[in-house]
């Protein structure tokens, strides 16, 4: 599990034949759990200063792979001893995002992004939602053009991958854990299901 604040910005050495190896401050050992732009990988080498991890093909192409070259997020698994903070991620990536605006507003800068149609039912206004492994908060959400807007302060901007995005970027979302589960267990038709009906259903027990 993770929490979804970065830990520090590692840097891509290589990757090749599916492993992908890093150099970073962090020292993990063998068989870790590390997320590395917010999926949960297993460190399987150490060497020089570096630690590697392997990319199944099936997880390539479930991840949005133009990111993982020059700088990447990394946020190791929580230990039962750590502060709980940001909110709970699971390292699972639910789908690939993708950044349709960029509205720069002083002291802060809007993006808004785009998800499969399937997904954007667990966006919710005011709710978390994990970029890359950071962990945010939605502005709002159209359900109609299946965005989100969230609105990115300058020290998250300065330091971490959302400097380097452009309209049309992709990148790994996953939504939040509570959202999926609550709109499953209430569901009799998914199509029919809102939150404003689940905050219904909830308010009679």
């Amino acid at each position: 599990m993770f929490t979804g604040l970065i830990r520090e910005m590692a840097t891509v050495v290589s990757l090749s034949n599916n492993i992908l190896t890093l150099k970073a401050q962090h020292k993990p050992k063998i068989g870790d759990s590390i997320a590395i732009n917010g999926a949960c990988l297993t460190v399987i080498k150490i060497s020089s200063g570096n630690f590697s991890i392997e990319l199944s093909p099936e997880s390539q192409k479930t991840l949005a792979m133009e990111n993982y070259k020059n700088k990447v997020h990394i946020e190791p698994a929580m230990l039962m001893t750590d502060r709980f903070e940001g909110h709970i991620v699971q390292g699972h990536i639910d789908c690939i995002g993708k950044i349709i605006s960029i509205k720069n507003n002083g002291n802060s800068t809007d993006f808004t992004i785009e998800l499969p149609k399937q997904f954007i039912k667990y966006a919710i206004s005011k709710g978390s939602i994990a970029v890359d492994g950071i962990s945010l908060t939605i502005n709002d959400v159209n359900n109609q053009k299946y965005t989100f807007r969230l609105t990115i302060v300058p020290h998250t901007l300065k330091n971490t991958l959302f400097s380097t995005y452009k309209i049309g970027s992709k990148i790994n979302i996953e939504t939040d854990m509570f959202a999926r589960y609550i709109f499953n267990m209430f569901r009799k038709n998914k199509d029919d299901l809102s939150w404003d009906k689940v905050d219904k259903i909830m308010a009679n027990y």
